[in-house]
C-alpha cells in the first residue's frame, strides 16, 4: 500500500489549523479536523491524526457530528451532559475522609472554628492521599477538594511570613484555636480587637472609586495635608466572633493602651453585657503590638482595672510576630470597612461614623460606631509594684503570649 501523500490545499488548511489550534474549544477542533479529512480523500483521515496527534476516535467523532448522525451537545456546551473524566470524588467517594483524617492533626481550624489553619501543602496532602490511601490525585485537585470542605488556601498564602517565623506559631494558633471554640461553646464572649489605621478628615482622595454620573468625578484637595481644625481618627474596632457583630470607638487622640481598653469597656457596657447577661468570662484577641502589645504594662494594668469593674475574668492571646492578618478583626470588619468607604473623602467625623455604622457584609455583619472624644495621656509608666498587684496567671503552651486576669491582688 502506497503512503499517503497530503496535497498542497491539504497542507495548506493542516497549517491553518495549527495556527488556531490554542484558540479552538473541543467542539471547533474535532470538527475542523474531519473536514480537513474529508476533503483530503482516502487516508487522510489517519495522515491528520498522525500529524496532529490526535486520536483516530476524535476526528470520526467530528465527522459524525457534521453529518448529524450522532446526538449533539446543547447549545453553549462542548459536550453531551455527564460526559467527560470523572472526577477522583466520583470514583473514590471517600477522599473527602481522607482529606479530613490527613489534615486534622496538621490543621488549627476551619470554618466553624475561630481560625483556619494547616500546615500542609497540597502538595504534600497529595502524596500522603497516593502513599496511604491509594488515591493518585493531583496538586491542583487537592486544593478544590480542601475548598469545598472549607480550608481557605488563599488565606494561606497570604500569610506566608516574610523573615524568620517564630518557633512558637504553631503551638500558639493550637491554644487560641482551642480556647475559643471551648468559650464559644459555652456561650462565652470571644472578641478580636485591635486598631485600624488613623486616618485624615477633610476633602482628601479616599482609595477606590464610587458610582457617579459620567464625567462628574468627585472634586478633592490636590494635597492630603493634615487639616489641623478637623485633626485625624483612629478607629478600634471590636469584632465579637460568637455572633459576627462588631463595635467601633472612634478616638481623637493618641492611641493608647487606655483608649484601647476605653473601646473594649465601652463594648462591654454598650453591646457586651446586654448580648452575654451570664458570663463571667472575657476572650481577647489581638496583636503582640501596638496599645495592646504583650509586653505593654499599661495594658494589662488596665485590663485589671476592666476585670475589677465588670467582674469578668479576663482572657487574652495574642498573635505571634508576623500573623496579625489572622486576627478575626482584619478580614472579618476592617477589610469591609475599608470597601465602604472606598472612594468617599472622610469630610468630618459624622459621615466616619456613618459610614463605619452602614458597613455590612453578606453574611449578616452589623457594626455600630461611637465618637470618643476623651484624652489618652502618652508615656505613662507602670511600677513593679503595681505589675506586682496585678492578679494575672498564664496558661497555654507559649504564656508570655496567653494570660487571665481577675483583678488586683486583695
Amino acid at each position: 500500500m502506497k503512503p499517503y501523500v497530503p496535497d498542497e490545499k491539504l497542507m495548506a488548511q493542516i497549517e491553518l489549523y495549527e495556527s488556531m489550534q490554542d484558540s479552538l474549544d473541543e467542539v471547533a477542533n474535532r470538527r475542523m479536523l474531519a473536514l480537513m479529512a474529508e476533503s483530503g480523500g482516502r487516508g487522510a483521515q489517519h495522515y491528520i491524526a498522525q500529524r496532529t496527534h490526535t486520536d483516530p476516535k476524535t476526528i470520526e467523532r467530528g465527522r459524525k457530528e457534521l453529518h448529524q448522525e450522532m446526538e449533539l451537545p446543547e447549545p453553549g456546551r462542548v459536550r453531551l451532559e455527564g460526559s467527560g473524566r470523572k472526577s477522583i470524588a466520583s470514583h473514590h467517594p471517600e477522599v473527602f475522609d481522607c482529606i479530613h483524617q490527613i489534615v486534622d492533626d496538621h490543621t488549627y481550624g476551619n470554618p466553624m472554628k475561630p481560625l483556619s489553619w494547616t500546615t500542609l501543602s497540597t502538595e504534600k496532602i497529595a502524596q500522603i492521599l497516593e502513599e496511604e490511601y491509594g488515591i493518585k490525585i493531583s496538586a491542583s485537585e487537592t486544593s478544590v477538594y480542601l475548598k469545598k470542605m472549607g480550608y481557605s488556601l488563599q488565606q494561606n498564602r497570604k500569610m506566608l511570613q516574610v523573615g524568620n517565623e517564630s518557633p512558637d506559631r504553631e503551638a500558639q494558633f493550637q491554644t487560641i484555636n482551642d480556647t475559643a471554640r471551648k468559650f464559644i461553646e459555652k456561650g462565652l464572649p470571644v472578641i478580636s480587637v485591635d486598631a485600624k489605621k488613623k486616618e485624615n478628615l477633610g476633602n482628601f482622595k479616599n482609595q477606590g472609586a464610587e458610582y457617579r454620573p459620567r464625567h462628574d468625578p468627585r472634586l478633592v484637595n490636590d494635597h492630603d495635608f493634615l487639616d489641623k481644625k478637623l485633626g485625624q481618627v483612629d478607629p478600634y474596632g471590636v469584632y465579637v466572633e460568637n455572633n459576627n457583630t462588631a463595635f467601633v470607638n472612634l478616638g481623637t487622640d493618641h492611641d493608647t493602651s487606655d483608649f484601647a481598653i476605653e473601646s473594649i469597656r465601652r463594648w462591654w457596657w454598650t453591646i457586651g453585657h446586654s448580648t452575654f447577661p451570664d458570663a463571667d468570662r472575657l476572650y481577647i484577641h489581638c496583636d503582640g503590638g501596638g496599645s495592646n502589645s504583650s509586653r505593654c504594662r499599661l495594658w494589662k494594668k488596665d485590663l485589671a482595672k476592666l476585670a475589677e469593674e465588670t467582674g469578668l475574668e479576663i482572657w487574652v492571646s495574642h498573635f505571634p510576630p508576623g500573623t496579625s492578618k489572622w486576627n478575626k478583626i482584619e478580614h472579618r470588619l476592617f477589610c469591609y470597612i475599608s470597601r465602604n468607604w472606598q472612594g468617599k473623602p472622610l469630610i468630618d467625623i459624622e459621615t466616619v461614623v456613618e459610614l463605619i455604622g452602614s458597613t455590612t457584609t453578606k453574611k449578616g455583619l452589623i457594626v455600630k460606631c461611637v465618637v470618643d472624644n476623651h484624652k489618652y495621656s502618652l508615656g505613662q509608666k507602670v511600677s513593679d509594684e503595681e505589675m506586682d498587684a496585678i492578679d494575672i496567671t498564664y496558661f497555654g503552651k507559649v504564656n508570655k503570649w496567653n494570660y487571665r486576669i481577675k483583678g488586683f491582688k486583695s
